[in-house]
């Protein structure tokens, strides 16, 4: 059970520390919308906004039918929900198999659910539960991924969240709050969270990371979050940067996108690369060997396949819907 009745709200030093630290988003103001799990991460930041701007809060739980527990769990978060007098809607969702791996594509369709919920409900914030520790833990298993800086800026406070509509965000005010932070309002309010085994499956990376994090004696969690954030600022940079190319570099021919390579550095010929594969397909999201195996075709001259975008190298690389595939 998640709520057995008699909840106590956080204490006024924690509902004016999260106040702060969503102002710091720049998020704007009026209706929030949660993302509800119904773990403890999750439940905390609904404590937190509820106290924080009452009446203004909505949640949401997306039931990815995975486990047989996670219709249960739903509606025992829509539980907690009507005892705080704020707005509660299930999201079920159908998660297919393969793509990216099972947890990728729950995430996909998670927050494609979201993005719809946030358009009917009429709200353009969405805020999540992420916190120093998911950080830390992001940013460790991508340098062993060897991903690049946009990947080592980890998981970024505040976004731009066109599921939701053109002006939606979302924003993770808990970034500079710990686990153990959030598990103690959860448990002083008198609330049980739901236990979702994987959780503790050492199949995941996360899990095996959270692990060696727990039994290291010289790992800083808090340092490693510091770190993203300074990533996550000279990301925000070099994107900047790599806008200002893509003005020079890259023009339209009808459907396709040429992109002029010629004198430009490994880093930013693949910022532009991912630039045009964006533009032609916006729900493209290659990974970071991908591309690099890309950039090798293109240089020699070949023509491949990418993300439903096709590629063709030569002086000047293309990019182009790629054509259906035969049946």
């Amino acid at each position: 059970m998640l709520y057995t009745g008699g909840m106590t709200s956080p204490s006024p030093a924690l509902v004016d520390r999260f106040r702060a630290d969503l102002a710091a988003l720049n998020g704007g103001c009026g209706p929030i919308g949660i993302a509800v799990s119904g773990g403890p991460d999750s439940l905390a930041l609904l404590l937190l906004a509820h106290a924080a701007f009452p009446g203004e809060v909505s949640a949401a739980t997306v039931d990815h039918g995975l486990r047989s527990e996670s219709r249960n769990e739903a509606l025992e978060v829509a539980r907690v929900c009507i005892e705080l007098s704020c707005p509660h809607s299930i999201l079920e969702v159908t998660v297919p198999r393969g793509g990216e791996g099972i947890q990728g594509e729950a995430r996909r369709a998670r927050y494609r659910a979201l993005g719809e919920w946030m358009r009917e409900a009429g709200l353009e914030r969405l805020l999540t539960a992420h916190h120093v520790d998911d950080q830390a833990e992001t940013l460790l298993m991508r340098l062993q991924r060897g991903s690049g800086v946009s990947g080592l800026a980890g998981v970024r406070a505040r976004r731009p969240f066109p599921e939701g509509g053109e002006n939606s965000l979302i924003l993770r005010p808990l970034l500079g709050w710990r686990r153990a932070e959030l598990a103690a309002i959860v448990r002083e309010a008198g609330l049980q969270p739901a236990d979702d085994p994987s959780n503790r499956d050492e199949a995941n990376d996360r899990v095996r990371m959270r692990r060696q994090i727990a039994e290291s004696e010289w790992i800083d969690v808090a340092a490693l979050a510091h770190t993203a954030r300074v990533l996550a600022d000279a990301e925000e940079a070099l994107a900047g940067v790599t806008s200002l190319f893509a003005e020079q570099r890259v023009e339209a021919a009808g459907d396709s996108l040429l992109l002029r390579p010629g004198g430009l550095d490994d880093e930013m010929l693949r910022r532009l690369a991912l630039h045009c594969i964006r533009r032609v397909a916006p729900d493209a999201a290659p990974r970071g060997e991908q591309v690099t195996g890309l950039l090798q075709a293109l240089r020699k001259g070949r023509t491949t396949t990418l993300a439903g975008v096709k590629c063709s190298g030569g002086p000047r690389f293309r990019f182009e819907p790629a054509p259906p595939r035969r049946s």
